[in-house]
């Protein structure tokens, strides 16, 4: 699967070291201005991490300006698919030949060609975080009607955790059973490269909080973010939102790739040491708060579509 979301659709295409990586957005309401300057300093954070020079991080420099293909016009949208792409301005596949025909230890090389019989060496092809460029841009955009409906949504990294917080959310929305919100939104930030656990609550101890101390006792009177005394749960009871904020934490693993060198899998089973090649990650984690971000802002406007489905036009 290519696509994220059901009302609120976006499709990824493109691999780290083609041509360009881009999306296709469906299901986005008619009418609603577009704030490019807003999708660019979305994409400036992915690129340098908050609060970071982007040398500090990663070698690779994209400019990732946004070409917008079809669903706006003069500046809004239309109703229809909007497409678009962000070319790989600075993309050297020719760095990773060392890396054909063998596998890295703690990449997805291997299960791609088990699934596949072939793979992109490319920098990792589909299964490299590059992907995730064009994710911010379809967030950028659920942002924008989410702001409109008074509904925020921020992360923060902190050791190899990245947690989010989503505001403003009304009681009600998501399903009780298979399609429960917290569901969707684990669905959501494990499918993110490097993405190894999910937890909900306030904090990353709550599930291991006593049957006394968990259950978040009511405030009396209390309505909206003030409904309970304390918010465990994370926002989120029977898969359902109850209109407090809804809070989750998102545990990532390090970079994996060695650039002095790894014992590497050739397709016969046999090892040998291989230098890469090619430039890599030296700390992902600060490039991750926008992409969890745009993920939980594409589950919520999905549920809020579902919920009130000419959101863009209510007053």
């Amino acid at each position: 699967m290519n696509t994220f979301g059901n009302l609120f659709r976006l499709t990824t295409f493109g691999e780290s070291h083609g041509p360009a990586v881009g999306g296709v957005i469906d299901g986005c309401p008619a009418g609603v201005a577009i704030d490019d300057g807003f999708v660019s300093s979305e994409l400036a954070r992915r690129r340098s991490g908050d609060g970071h020079p982007s040398s500090d991080i990663t070698a690779r420099c994209e400019p990732d300006r946004v070409e917008w293909l079809s669903g706006l016009l003069g500046g809004k949208t239309l109703g229809t698919p909007i497409a678009f792409q962000l070319a790989n301005a600075d993309c050297r596949p020719d760095d990773y030949e060392a890396l054909r025909g063998c596998c890295r230890p703690g990449h997805a090389d291997y299960t791609w060609d088990a699934k596949y019989g072939i793979r992109d060496h490319r920098g990792g092809g589909r299964a490299s975080g590059r992907e995730t460029a064009a994710r911010v841009v379809a967030g950028a955009v659920a942002k924008q009607l989410l702001a409109a409906e008074g509904v925020s949504v921020r992360a923060e990294a902190s050791g190899h955790t990245v947690s989010c917080l989503l505001c403003g959310v009304p009681a009600g929305l998501g399903e009780p059973v298979f399609d429960r919100f917290n569901a969707r939104l684990a669905y959501a930030m494990l499918s993110i490269p490097s993405a190894m656990a999910f937890a909900m609550g306030d904090t990353p101890q709550a599930f291991a909080l006593s049957r006394e101390a968990f259950p978040d006792q009511w405030r009396e009177g209390g309505s909206g973010p003030a409904l309970t005394l304390t918010n465990h749960c994370g926002g989120i009871q029977g898969g359902i939102s109850n209109g407090m904020d809804i809070c989750f934490h998102v545990g990532f693993h390090a970079p994996s790739t060695r650039p002095d060198g790894m014992v590497c899998r050739n397709g016969d089973g046999t090892l040998r040491a291989v230098a890469p090649g090619g430039r890599h990650d030296r700390d992902h984690l600060s490039r991750l708060p926008v992409v969890v971000e745009a993920m939980a802002a594409l589950t919520a406007i999905d549920f809020l579509l579902a919920a009130f489905p000419t959101v863009s036009r209510r007053p």
